[in-house]
This record gives structure tokens, sequence and C-alpha cells, in this order.
């Protein structure tokens, strides 16, 4: 696997407890590289297909250099899942993943696979979704971006990579949002 003796990318094996998967994700919250989650009910196969989730946030476009490595090393196809939000944000954000996996294909002379997927749900509802329609997209990776600071309702009912950890049936990559591009109002 890409993530096997590969300091790039931390791998967390857990049990797939909410308390224990929350440790772990509290552990992470300034982890600058990608950490990958694989509880026991995960299947672990080769990287073929990775399910990218993107909705409104501008966080969200540092995905995709993570998985134009991952598709490089590994020749899989990208799954771009764009919300479907009323505004213009989501599709934004999946133009400039779209630019930059172009760009590195035509650095590199590597065709990188992807394909643009519209979502049912909008971005507050985009990571269940995705959870939810695993055996739709027959991915082998769901990549999501952590939540940076924790609201109220996260507080309350769990962060969704939390839910989405438990429901997964792949393993689950996070990535954290770049410091530079995170901002919230003081």
């Amino acid at each position: 696997m890409i993530w096997d003796n590969n300091e790039d990318i931390r791998l967390i094996e857990c049990e797939n407890k909410s308390r224990v998967i929350q440790r772990h994700l509290d552990a992470c919250r300034e982890e600058r590289r990608p950490y990958v989650f694989v509880t026991p009910t995960m299947t672990i196969k080769p990287l073929r297909r990775l399910l990218v989730p993107v909705s409104m946030l501008e966080e969200e476009t540092y995905k995709a250099e993570i998985c134009t490595y991952i598709a490089r090393k590994t020749g899989a196809h990208i799954i771009l899942l764009q919300a479907n939000d009323y505004g213009s944000h989501a599709r934004q954000n999946v133009n400039r993943m779209v630019t930059h996996i172009k760009a590195v294909t035509e650095k590199t002379g590597e065709a990188i696979s992807y394909e643009v997927v519209m979502a049912r749900k909008d971005s507050f509802s985009l990571i269940r979704e995705a959870s939810e329609r695993q055996r739709d997209f027959t991915h082998d990776l769901l990549v999501l971006t952590a939540s940076r600071d924790y609201g109220l309702d996260d507080i309350l009912l769990g962060p969704p990579e939390r839910k989405a950890i438990q429901r997964a049936l792949v393993p689950v990559m996070l990535v954290n949002p770049r410091e530079d591009l995170f901002s919230l109002c003081d």
C-alpha cells in the first residue's frame, strides 16, 4: 500500500469505537501530513479508486495535491464528488482541483484519470453522503478534510469525519487544512 513504510503518510490502526477514533482525531489535530484510519471492519484493497468529496470550503482544494500524488504512485482513478450547492464555491473548488490534476499531468507526462460526479447533497451533508454511497462508487480510499475547529454541533454529536470513519468500508484518509488557508472570525 501507498502508506506502508511512508513517512509522508501516517497510518492509524484502531478499533471502530467512537471514543477511540475521537482520541486519535484529537491527537492528529496539528498533524501536517495526511493520516489514514484503518479499523477491523474495513476492507483493504489495492488503491484503484479514490473518492474525494469537495465542498464549498476553500481548504478542500489542498486534497488535490495529495490525490494526484497517490494517483501517480498507484495509477488510481480520482472521483471528485462535488457538493450540490446553490452557490458556485464547490464548483470553483472542483475546477481548481481539475486544473491541478491537468497541470501535474502536463508536467510529468503521466495521465491521471479522474471524473467529476455531482452529489445529491450540499456541502453540509456531503461527508455523510460519501460514506452512505460507498457501494455506488466502489472506491478503495475515502479522502476527507479534517475539521479544524469543532462547532457546537460537532462537540455534541461528534465531528462528521469520525462518523465517516465508523461507517467506512474502506480506509479513510484525512488531510488537515493548511494553516494559511484557514481563517475564523475572532
